[in-house]
């Protein structure tokens, strides 16, 4: 990275100073690990053309560390924040360690055991070895050292989960001790418990909200009269939920809140400007009711979240409002680049399959064995599928089998034949078995929850399997990850039945963005060219997969899938993403 002289980015009498000038923060929520690379420098120019100065982003620990002391992809973080100098765009990054957003576990990695965003020892030994791999790399980029960062997060909304101040303070003073400059902040909601539970003295705090940003101004003026005013999440749209209707907000309403915001003279982060895609299986969950410790409800592969720039990072009538109302109070919008082309409508059909069964010498782990279910974590395995088996005793009657504590949704077969389907949060199926019956049950793992006192959820059957009032014991467990796909072996044809991998290919003149639909399908996964592009669900609201051009070539390319409940027949490229009840 060029070296430039430094810049200063303070605060003083309520106000944010840029090199000692009252400045405005106008922000956009932009998360480079949602968003292939190959296409940041469009998006970013979309976040400069709306007429924002700034980009964020959080920092995903468990992308970054999936293992202890196995870091990944901690430079995407240094490119991206050149990208964003790059197009003019300042920079401010919300490392975690805990980042909420939808995101699986709410970023945390699925290893972390014990008293995690606390003081622990234990916890904070994880976190210190985590940051100091990775705040290096923004510690260099702060606009006193030349480049574009201007502001860091201590924590996430942390007034929405406890009030452990040491926490809050050895993260605070391990940022500066790794070289730090730029202001750091905290960002809670308005109420009186997230803001003395979140925030600590000599640390900015902010506050996020969708609507009534006088009440909200309001609070934080109570609890900090001195610091300037700063919605750090600006909510202009939503996310889906699997099940759910689909999420949006009205462009007018969206645009009135963020002049109403503007006009008390306060900076503001867009949440989001662009959403991007949970690609994989990194979409979380969360739980209902006040207390978030309700039902679970998993989070779709989609993270347009209704934001002003769409998924495949055109424009909505969101952003032009947008532009419009930043433009009056000093956004500066740019030209908006052209729309990504997208390929011409298509009809496919699958070629070869495989059964899953078939397929576990290629894709599946070894076994492990125990005298109960191990759960994914226990193997080893952040999601995928799970292929427990175990036997009934006999001989005896035929008694109901009960699977207690399903994460999150479990085929179970008896003696080679389906008994039945049973999912979390669902009425179980009655599933009867005799001795010596064989019993397999093939779980599936979908999203951690990512917000509330639920976090750290395990996956795979954690209360064991009950024959009549008997638990059953002795289990082998075969982890089926996802990752990888390549070592598969197709048959020429394809088969009637789900639980199976069916090949496609798709001829391309030239790469261009797309969005795949699945008509007549159930639920499954799919790979582009070896990329798993996440799940879907004919349960909607989402049905279509977006497909990012940087993942097509030129020529042919292999779309695969893993189908589990229904077989269809046909694969449709189409140029828009379709929701709710289209098909």
């Amino acid at each position: 990275m060029t070296r430039r002289s430094g810049r200063v980015f303070s605060v003083d009498d309520r106000a944010f100073r840029l090199d000692g000038t009252e400045f405005r923060v106008l922000s956009g929520a932009l998360h480079y690990f949602r968003v292939h690379p190959g296409q940041w420098q469009h998006r970013l120019a979309m976040v400069r053309a709306m007429g924002l100065n700034t980009v964020e982003t959080y920092v995903p620990w468990n992308l970054h560390e999936p293992r202890p002391g196995d870091f990944r992809r901690l430079d995407d973080l240094g490119a991206f924040l050149d990208t964003a100098a790059a197009e003019g765009l300042l920079a401010i990054v919300r490392p975690g360690p805990y980042i909420c957003a939808e995101w699986d576990n709410g970023g945390l990695p699925t290893w972390l055991t014990g008293a995690v965003r606390t003081s622990d020892p234990g916890y904070l030994a994880h976190v210190d070895r985590y940051f100091d791999r990775l705040i290096s790399r923004v510690a260099e980029r702060q606009v006193t050292r030349g480049g574009n960062v201007i502001m860091l997060q201590v924590e996430n909304e942390y007034g929405s989960y406890g009030s452990d101040h040491a926490y809050l303070r050895h993260l605070a003073d391990g940022l500066i001790s790794r070289g730090i400059e730029v202001p750091l902040f905290t960002s809670d909601g308005p109420d009186d418990h997230h803001l003395t539970g979140g925030t600590i003295d000599g640390v900015l705090a902010t506050v996020n909200f969708g609507t009534e940003p006088e009440q909200a101004f309001a609070a934080l003026r109570a609890h900090r009269p001195d610091d300037p005013l700063f919605c750090m999440e600006f909510w202009c749209g939503w996310f889906d939920h699997w099940g759910n209707e689909h999420a949006t907000r009205d462009p007018q309403d969206a645009a009135d809140t963020l002049e109403r915001v503007l006009a008390t003279g306060a900076s503001v982060n867009l949440y989001l400007a662009h959403g991007g895609t949970n690609f994989g299986t990194w979409a979380g969950a969360n739980r209902t009711g006040d207390d978030s410790a309700g039902p679970w409800r998993p989070t779709v592969t989609s993270y347009d979240y209704d934001a002003p720039i769409d998924e495949r990072g055109a424009p909505t009538e969101k952003y032009w409002r947008f532009r419009d109302v930043l433009s009056r109070y000093g956004g500066k919008p740019t030209d908006v680049p052209p729309v990504p082309a997208t390929l011409p409508p298509a009809t496919l059909r699958p070629t070869r399959s495989v059964r899953l069964h078939e397929a576990l010498d290629a894709i599946a782990r070894p076994a492990a064995t125990a005298p109960v279910p191990p759960t994914f974590e226990d193997l080893g395995l952040d999601h995928g599928l799970v292929l427990y088996r175990t036997t009934v005793p006999g001989p005896r009657g035929s008694y109901p089998l009960t699977l207690r504590g399903v994460h999150d949704r479990a085929h179970v077969f008896v003696d080679g034949r389906l008994a039945g389907v049973v999912e979390r949060d669902a009425d179980p199926p009655v599933l009867l078995a005799a001795g010596h019956a064989a019993v397999e049950i093939l779980v599936e793992s979908m999203g951690r929850t990512n917000y509330g006192p639920l976090l750290g959820e395990r996956k795979g059957i954690l209360g064991g399997v009950l024959h009549r009032h008997q638990y059953l014991h002795g289990y082998t467990a075969r982890p089926i990850p996802l990752e990888d796909v390549s070592r598969l072996r197709f048959q020429p044809g394809t088969t009637s039945e789900p639980l199976s991998f069916f090949r496609t290919t798709l001829e391309v003149a030239e790469p261009a963005d797309a969005f795949l639909a699945l008509p007549g399908w159930g639920k499954g996964y799919v790979w582009i060219n070896g990329v798993l592009l996440g799940r879907y669900w004919k349960q909607g609201p989402q049905r279509t997969l977006y497909i990012p051009s940087p993942l097509l070539e030129t020529g042919v390319n292999e779309i695969v899938h893993l189908e589990l409940d229904q077989v269809g027949s046909l694969l449709e490229i189409r140029a828009r993403p379709s929701h709710d009840g289209a098909s």
